[in-house]
This record gives C-alpha cells, sequence and structure tokens, in this order.
C-alpha cells in the first residue's frame, strides 16, 4: 500500500474511533521548539513539575522514543460537555474531568488503528501515547495542521476551538504527511488578560508554576498565600483561558458516553462541597481524573478557595 492510501485509511479509521481531526507529521527533531523549552525550564515556569526537565531531548525527538521512527501521527479527541457545570458555582473543576478519566477512554482507541495499520503493512514498531510520555504534544498537533498553538500555549483549531484532548502515534512507517497552517490569534489578548493569576506573562508564554491548573492538581505542598482570593472558585484545573477564548464559541458537545459526568456532580452545592466526604469524593469520581489529587488534595483546594488574601 502506498504511502498516501494508507495515511487515508488511518485516518478514515480515526474518525470511525472517534477522532474530530487526525494528521501526520514527520518524525523529526524540533528545532524551533529546542530553544523555547530550554529558556521556559531555565526560568523555572515548570514549578514543580520535575518530569518536565527530565528526557528534555526524547521531548524533542520521537525518534528517540521509537527506534526508527518517521512518523508522528496526532489526533483530537473533543470533550467539550452539553452543560457546563461551572456555571454559576461556588465550586468548580475543569471540564475534561466531568466524565471518566480520559487516558483509559483514548488509548484502546489508539491501538485498535494502530492495529489496522500492522495489518496493512504487517509488523511495525511504533507507541501510543495519551499525555503519558515526553512528547511534545501541542508542537506535533501544530506541524501536523490540525491548529495552531495560541496565546495560552494550547492547541487551537479553527472548527472546535480548544476543548480536546490530544493523542498520538509515533510509527516506523513513512506517511503522507500535512503541513502547518497559520496562527490565528491575531492582536487578541482575551486569555491574558482573564488569566487572574498572571500565568500569561507574555503571548504563547505560561508561567506553570502560577497556573491554576498547576496549583490545584500538580503542586504536591500547600498552595502559596499569594494566590489567596485569585483562584476564583477552581478546585481543579482552570478553563478561564479557553472559556474567554473566542474560537470556543465553535466548540459543540462531545459524543463520548464515557465523558457524561456522575450525575450528583450536577447537583453538587457549595456546601456539599466544603463537608466533601471521602465516601462522596470516591462515589462521585470514581474513575476520574480528579483521583490525581486524591481526597486531601481536593479538600485542600476548596478549604483554600475560602482564604482570603493577605
Amino acid at each position: 500500500m502506498d504511502h498516501f492510501k494508507l495515511t487515508q485509511l488511518i485516518k478514515q479509521k480515526s474518525a470511525e474511533e472517534g477522532f474530530q481531526f487526525c494528521g501526520v507529521a514527520k518524525a523529526e527533531f524540533l528545532e524551533k521548539e529546542a530553544p523555547k523549552l530550554e529558556e521556559w525550564l531555565n526560568q523555572d515556569m515548570h514549578g514543580e513539575m520535575a518530569y518536565m526537565a527530565n528526557h528534555f531531548d526524547k521531548r524533542l525527538d520521537p525518534r528517540k522514543l521509537v527506534d526508527g521512527a518517521k512518523s508522528v501521527i496526532s489526533l483530537l479527541y473533543n470533550y467539550y460537555p452539553e452543560k457546563d457545570l461551572n456555571e454559576d458555582k461556588e465550586v468548580k473543576i475543569a471540564k475534561y474531568a466531568f466524565g471518566k478519566d480520559y487516558h483509559h477512554i483514548i488509548k484502546p482507541k489508539l491501538k485498535t488503528i494502530l492495529q489496522s495499520i500492522s495489518e496493512q503493512v504487517g509488523e511495525v514498531n511504533a507507541r501510543v501515547f495519551v499525555d503519558s510520555a515526553p512528547v511534545h504534544e501541542r508542537a506535533w498537533a501544530a506541524k501536523a495542521g490540525l491548529g495552531w498553538v495560541g496565546k495560552n500555549s494550547l492547541l487551537l483549531n479553527k472548527s472546535m476551538g480548544s476543548f480536546f484532548f490530544l493523542a498520538e502515534i509515533i510509527v516506523d512507517v513513512e506517511l503522507k504527511y500535512d503541513g502547518p497552517i497559520k496562527d490565528y490569534c491575531g492582536t487578541c489578548t482575551a486569555c491574558m488578560d482573564a488569566c487572574p493569576t498572571d500565568a500569561i506573562p507574555d503571548p504563547y508564554v505560561v508561567d506553570g508554576s502560577k497556573c491554576i491548573s498547576y496549583l490545584t492538581i500538580e503542586l504536591k505542598n500547600e498552595i502559596p498565600n499569594s494566590f489567596a482570593g485569585q483562584m476564583e472558585g477552581w478546585a481543579f484545573g482552570c478553563d478561564i483561558c479557553q472559556d474567554v477564548c473566542p474560537w470556543n464559541r465553535f466548540s459543540k458537545p462531545h459524543q463520548e458516553p464515557d465523558f457524561k459526568p456522575h450525575e450528583k456532580l450536577g447537583e453538587m452545592k457549595s456546601s456539599d462541597w466544603s463537608e466533601l466526604t471521602e465516601e462522596l469524593f470516591r462515589e462521585v469520581f470514581k474513575g476520574s481524573a480528579v483521583k490525581r489529587t486524591k481526597y486531601s488534595g481536593l479538600k485542600r483546594n476548596i478549604d483554600f478557595l475560602k482564604k482570603k488574601p493577605n
């Protein structure tokens, strides 16, 4: 099977598996991204996310992750909910965590696509990734033409905004490569202006150590008092820079049953959050990405929301 036909088959198979977009880039060293990543790390914008500094070379060269890699297949999977459970709520969690943990939903789909490649060309050397290894996801998705990296550092897609998961298949098979598209952020600074912790000091630069998502998920120590009064109700993750992005007016509700929230999550009131028991936590967030913080971490975040600035 020639490169073009195989690439078309992969894109067709990805659509059958529920992915909204699929693009392919040549597996090579990310020359433009290397100095940017190095500077970001040198400025300690990764906070306590030590894993961001680990495997620096692998993060920039997929051939160090998969021997003989020739292609990086990037895919988008929509998670935009039918109903925003955060509206008018004092305690909020990021939309991506409303339902079941996306890692477990998306990975089997990638393996199915990989299986279809093997059926066409025989045994291949490949790996599938869902935010699970040092892969520079947004850079690869942009190189594959799935969107552009916005000023909030997230991948933006003209027809569906940014409420989607990224996933990759790195494979030692040559395919028909797509090309990048232009940046459509223009002069807009909505994401920068809306961030309550000033985590986007410059366009296309996010200071991870100030990001509410980092503070409520990645940070294992106490949240610094300097952020008291700035969290705007976010107890797990944050969607502010996405909610204000004009491109997200094109977001459409997902069709993934596993991303539907637990019925009790939508009914949670302020008192339910402040009196959250470990039993209720386990029930509502069973199989959810929220379990990453554990009960103690989520309680820490909820309690911090009540802190007044000094």
